[in-house]
């Protein structure tokens, strides 16, 4: 799933207006106007590298003349030491522009390392690692880039392109069958899930007719009990997906795994990947152009 570029510069202009404003007081103060620089992007830690173009356009939106050679691309390994990006050009741009591009290369990169190493503990169960809306306002389609680049599969988009019912729906809507209903006959030809949290509501969402089955916060005996009555109950032979979620973690991914569900969705892979530690680092400088890493 290829970044869109509107999507990329509308982000970032919105990142550099908040970080910039008026002015980079600091760097205006103490930069010499002509002032080149190269400097270089580097990985403190072990990870899954995402969000090297948004990056790249951050210092490309401050100024055209800052040149770029990419070492590490997106979906690369990273580690100690590792030269992600090398940089060239008017010190302004590279250091007002330092900290933004940053932000976006550490955060996305965060969550591609995490949602890998929940692809990795859930490995060779054939289950596939889901996202949730839990994302940071404004950042989804990055952040759900990133899981994409560390294996993991994008869910919903928004509350657009499927229904997804739960215990707040159900109450509104006077239970189950009801929400179903109304979903099927307002918008025919979406996909319905029902979040279910009992045995009473799988079965319950199995007589609506429900495609998909969200088996929440339940243990692994809880899941196998569901998944039986699935078995049971599933209308015309007709068994709809299942999906694990809630309090999943890398230490009970793999139990859940076994329990041959479908799909288990992770608000963790968004909501709480730690950032990649990566820094940027002057390493030369002159009042006079040097030479310069080939653009890319």
């Amino acid at each position: 799933m290829p970044l869109d570029k509107d999507i990329i510069d509308r982000v970032v202009r919105s990142a550099l207006e908040e970080d910039i404003g008026t002015g980079d007081i600091t760097t205006e103060s103490t930069v010499p106007p002509g002032m080149m620089v190269e400097a270089r992007i580097l990985a403190k830690e072990e990870g899954l590298m995402a969000g090297v173009p948004v990056a790249l356009a951050v210092f490309h939106a401050l100024s055209a003349a800052v040149r770029s050679k990419v070492d590490v691309e997106d979906g690369g390994q990273v580690y100690p030491g590792d030269t992600i990006v090398e940089l060239s050009g008017p010190a302004g741009p590279i250091l007002s522009g330092e900290r933004v591009a940053l932000n976006f290369l550490q955060r996305l990169s965060g969550i591609a390392t995490l949602t890998a190493r929940f692809v990795e503990a859930a490995a060779g169960a054939g289950v596939r690692i889901l996202d949730t809306r839990k994302t940071t306002p404004g950042l989804r389609a990055l952040e759900k880039y990133a899981v994409a680049l560390g294996g993991g599969h994008n869910h919903r988009r928004g509350l657009y392109d499927m229904a997804l019912i739960k215990d707040n729906h159900i109450r509104v809507a006077g239970g189950i069958a009801a929400a179903v209903k109304a979903v099927r006959s307002r918008y025919p030809g979406y996909e319905v899930e029902v979040e279910a949290a009992t045995l009473d509501q799988v079965e319950q969402a199995l007589q609506a007719g429900a495609d998909r089955l969200m088996l929440d916060n339940m243990d692994p005996a809880q899941v196998r009990s569901a998944l039986d009555l699935i078995r049971l109950g599933s209308k015309g032979g007709k068994r709809p997906r299942v999906e694990v979620s809630g309090n999943v973690t890398l230490e009970n991914i793999g139990r859940l795994a076994m329990e041959g569900v479908d799909e288990i969705s992770v608000g963790a892979i968004t909501h709480s990947a730690a950032a990649l530690d990566i820094s940027l680092e002057v390493t030369e400088w002159s009042p006079d152009a040097g030479p310069s890493p080939r653009p890319r």
